[in-house]
């Protein structure tokens, strides 16, 4: 699939999204800084969360409303999202920075109404959140756009995803492996799941990474990931609510970069000598006379041995010329080469 003309898939380089979710810290200038930031780091698109407390949740005292665990034990969810939401009012401002800084940019949708804003704002794609997978009536009314998705896995068993993938029938879209744990642990990340979901739906997979570090997404690359998504931040330091996961800028760079020279390292099935190392060719093993031998003496292993460099005989060719008898003088460190060698 094409998000804003990139093509997307096993065959191209993985896409990467800078997910921006509440790391503005509720400041739109430090939301456009990490719009640079990400274009910056060579992100292919930053992406926000369009939603507010009221169409994610209500405004509830109720113990089951409030966050037992984890980075945000003790919240209410409607505080969470209030403090963590992009406001809408920002939305028009942020998706003509991007394209001021030529940075594809869209956003994971929470109701409708997010839907129906982000068309009015021409999003060139959706992304279905974790949590959202079991909303079929929004993944469906996301189909209807017709504009490429990707869905998210993480808390989703099979059935679930099976019923995701039925819903978004008739858009292009990718599946994106994820633990939804804040920060993940990297021995919970199963990636072999990615090519078994592949497999199973018949659908490019990619990766959305809570865990701290870059080592999961490289190594998600050389799974066969074609998307990476990573939460990005100006600086851990400055906190927020998705900042102890999230990349600094130089951290996503090198994350990028790393993963590109991954996909570069996986190629094709090819066993041919390359042009890089056509030279080293010279200094494999051969056959070298190893002391001076006269005409018509015999060759031994005391004379000849298997050594570099690699001008002489074939190592393969040492037992048919032991016992031979040479044709000439010959000095010690000769490359052994037929001319040398009587026929018997």
């Amino acid at each position: 699939m094409k998000i804003d003309g990139r093509k997307i898939g096993r065959k191209e380089q993985p896409y990467f999204i800078a997910e921006m979710s509440g790391n503005h810290n509720n400041d739109i200038e430090r939301a456009f800084k990490i719009i640079e930031a990400a274009k910056a780091a060579d992100a292919d698109a930053v992406k926000l969360q369009t939603y507010t407390p009221d169409t994610i949740t209500i405004d509830h005292d109720g113990d089951e409303f409030t966050i037992k665990g984890g980075l945000w034990a003790g919240k209410r969810l409607y505080d969470l999202y209030k403090e963590a939401m992009t406001p809408w009012e920002w939305h028009g401002d942020l998706f003509d920075y991007a394209k001021e800084q030529k940075i594809t940019i869209f956003s994971s949708p929470f109701d409708r109404t997010a839907v129906d804003l982000l068309e009015n704002l021409n999003a060139p794609a959706y992304k279905i959140a974790s949590f959202e997978i079991i909303d079929i009536p929004l993944i469906k009314y996301v189909a209807q756009t017709k504009k490429p998705m990707i869905i998210s896995t993480g808390l989703a068993n099979e059935e679930e995803i099976a019923e995701a993938v039925e819903a978004a029938e008739g858009c292009p879209f990718v599946l994106l492996h994820c633990v939804s744990n804040y920060p993940a642990p990297c021995e919970d990340m199963n990636l072999a799941t990615m090519g078994h979901m592949a497999q199973k739906y018949g659908v490019p997979t990619g990766l959305s990474d809570h865990s701290t570090g870059i080592s999961v997404p490289i190594t998600a690359t050389a799974l066969g990931a074609v998307v990476i998504e990573k939460h990005m931040t100006l600086c851990r330091a400055d906190g927020g609510v998705d900042s102890d996961f999230s990349l600094e800028p130089d951290e996503f760079s090198d994350m990028v970069k790393a993963c590109k020279e991954a996909y570069s390292a996986i190629g094709k099935v090819d066993y041919s000598v390359k042009q890089s190392e056509a030279g080293g060719r010279d200094y494999r093993r051969s056959l070298y006379v190893t002391c001076s031998i006269a005409e018509g003496e015999i060759f031994t292993e005391n004379n000849i041995r298997s050594i570099r460099p690699g001008f002489g005989l074939h190592p393969k060719h040492y037992d048919m010329v032991i016992g031979a008898s040479a044709l000439k003088d010959i000095d010690k460190g000769t490359p052994l080469n037929w001319d040398m060698v009587r026929d018997e």
